[in-house]
């Protein structure tokens, strides 16, 4: 036994030392380049001194991110190329929501060359090897003519009806089907990851009675537990090779927050103790991991223990032997939009469970954002200081969580704010004929253009917002928003269709309408709340009204006053009896189930 627990120890001694050796060397390898962040002095700089502007958009989780910085940027050659012929602009995807948006397609690494007029000359996507890059680098140099890339896919002329037409439902329904891998759950692709919107929208169909939906919603939930880290919880990105068993493994915000988001939402539904336990999984790495000591929350976990070296076997290790090896870097930015994920999907979690714990969580992340990120007229900043910002996605998401924060207590300050954040969007980010840009400006002569998945999301915020406040401004926002994904030429350009199809359905009928009559102080309008609140799924409209606070935000209907707690439902223009119990509300809820979309 003690030779045993000697070689043990000789071989944990040997690992330690290696990844030691193997830090060591990754840190020796550093680029001699200047790297400046991206700014409009970048071109004035590049048209003085007349070279090109060189861009690489990174992201600090992402492994050949830091591959390509410790063998191409690091290499001798490239970084003489670079210095003699260059401006070299190195940028954090998650910092600039506008660049990310912009290059999305191109994966990370993105390497972008442009003149000093801001043409792009040369797009790349993923790592570049150095001898590769100093010859693409010196062929641009040699000719600086634009290379015949691919056509914008923006439109110049948008849909002038804000509802999908009849043709165009049918190809992306026909597309949800047809593109779903019926063997693993997600789609038929090399990557597997849980697309949210897309199985959102399964989910909604099978709550109207779509069988074939409910299937393709839980196989795809169920498939994607597969990414979830059994030791320390959260969801690790994608995983490659078809299949949901070979992940990547750094852990981001937009995943985890989905991942919470959904499952909470699944557990609402169908009452499954697994999907419980996984929300449960997501938000015990949040909170151990991702959680800054004012209760905000980071932005990511690295993919790498040591940057650039794989380390598959090092998530294989129980939870004491992985942090004796170390710690992957956690990207300890506070960014308001990632922030408004969390809290969102951590009031879901509250919503699946009744544990006050997780929105009171969710209720300090969302006064540390705005007591640090709040900018005049209802917008909120991305980071502490924002070079290009503002964008849509911060203000959009943390009204989404305001909104969701209200209808979690029914407490109208949420809906001032999320109310507020509708106004801003629309008018900062409004495109002239369609659509929301990502970005409110421009840096120097490259233009923020519109997201599609951004755009879904506000156009089911803005008009869930417009039957909360009763305010038409909103409705006609969402209208703007959905004509610029009716688009045929943006609708069909990719094989997430399903956020689309999402907002269409929600535009084009009434939420289920739940009110509740009587004092907040009142235990018995508490449980008729809690009734409605814990109803599935997000397109709904949840309403406390307690007579002391003056009207309804939207009073658009009249209802009766008790001397006790009321409860009602309203659905495609008619309204239930009063229920003044809560098994009496459950029977009406369940009586006029599976409208809640007005199909």
């Amino acid at each position: 036994m003690n030779k045993l627990i000697r070689i043990m120890t000789i071989g944990l001694l040997y690992s330690m030392l290696l990844m030691a050796f193997l830090a060591r060397a990754a840190s020796d390898q550093q680029s001699s380049i200047d790297w400046q962040p991206w700014s409009p002095e970048v071109f004035e700089q590049a048209a003085r001194d007349k070279k090109f502007v060189l861009l690489d958009l990174e992201a600090v989780w992402c492994h050949w991110c830091h591959v390509m910085d410790q063998k191409t940027y690091a290499n001798e050659d490239v970084a003489n190329v670079i210095s003699e012929h260059f401006i070299a602009v190195k940028v954090d995807h998650d910092e600039r929501p506008d660049l990310a948006n912009r290059y999305r397609n191109y994966g990370w690494p993105a390497t972008i060359v442009f003149s000093a007029d801001g043409r792009e000359i040369v797009k790349r996507a993923g790592y570049i090897a150095p001898q590769r890059m100093a010859r693409l680098l010196l062929a641009i140099v040699d000719d600086p003519s634009p290379e015949r890339l691919a056509k914008s896919t923006e439109p110049r002329e948008f849909a002038k009806n804000a509802l999908l037409s009849e043709e165009l439902t049918a190809e992306l329904v026909a597309r949800h089907q047809s593109t779903f891998d019926w063997n693993l759950g997600g789609y038929k692709s090399a990557k597997k990851a849980l697309d949210r919107d897309s199985t959102e929208y399964s989910m909604v169909r099978a709550r109207m009675g779509d069988v074939t939906a409910e299937k393709m919603a839980r196989l795809t939930i169920d498939a994607s537990m597969a990414l979830i880290d059994p030791e320390w919880g959260g969801a690790y990105q994608y995983s490659t090779n078809g299949d949901w068993n070979h992940p990547h493994f750094e852990k981001i915000m937009a995943v985890q927050a989905g991942f919470l988001r959904l499952y909470s939402l699944a557990y609402l539904q169908w009452q499954e103790p697994h999907y419980l336990r996984a929300a449960l999984d997501i938000e015990k790495y949040l909170a151990g991991f991702l959680t800054s000591p004012d209760g905000a929350y980071y932005t990511s976990q690295d993919a790498d223990l040591i940057q650039g070296v794989k380390c598959a076997s090092y998530f294989e290790l129980a939870d004491t032997e992985r942090r004796n090896r170390g710690m992957p870097r956690i990207d300890t930015n506070i960014y308001a939009r990632e922030n408004g994920w969390a809290i969102e999907a951590l009031t879901n979690l509250y919503q699946a469970t009744g544990d006050k714990e997780f929105l009171t969580k969710a209720i300090a992340a969302a006064e540390w954002i705005i007591a640090n990120r709040s900018l005049p007229d209802g917008g909120y900043r991305h980071a502490a200081s924002d070079q290009g910002g503002p964008y849509i996605a911060d203000t959009l998401n943390m009204g989404r969580a305001f909104l969701q924060l209200y209808r979690a207590t029914g407490e109208r300050r949420w809906l001032r704010r999320a109310t507020a954040a509708g106004e801003f969007i629309d008018a900062n980010f409004r495109q002239e004929q369609a659509g929301f840009l990502s970005g409110a400006r421009a840096v120097g002569p490259v233009s923020p253009v519109p997201n599609v998945d951004e755009n879904v999301s506000a156009t089911r915020y803005l008009n869930l917002l417009a039957h909360y406040t009763g305010n038409a401004g909103f409705r006609e926002a969402a209208e703007h928003g959905m004509r610029y994904l009716a688009t045929a030429k943006v609708a069909t350009r990719r094989i997430e269709e399903g956020g689309i199809l999402l907002a269409a359905l929600e535009l084009g009928g009434d939420p289920a309408h739940f009110t509740v009559i009587g004092s907040k102080d009142d235990p018995g309008a508490r449980e008729l709340y809690d009734i409605a609140f814990k109803e599935p799924g997000w397109y709904k409209r949840i309403e406390w009204w307690d007579l002391t606070e003056g009207p309804l935000p939207n009073p658009d209907v009249q209802y009766p006053t008790f001397n006790k707690a009321a409860a009602f439902v309203c659905t495609e223009g008619r309204c239930s009896f009063p229920a003044f119990t809560p098994d009496r509300y459950s029977e009406l809820i369940v009586r006029l189930s599976g409208l809640e979309t007005g199909n």
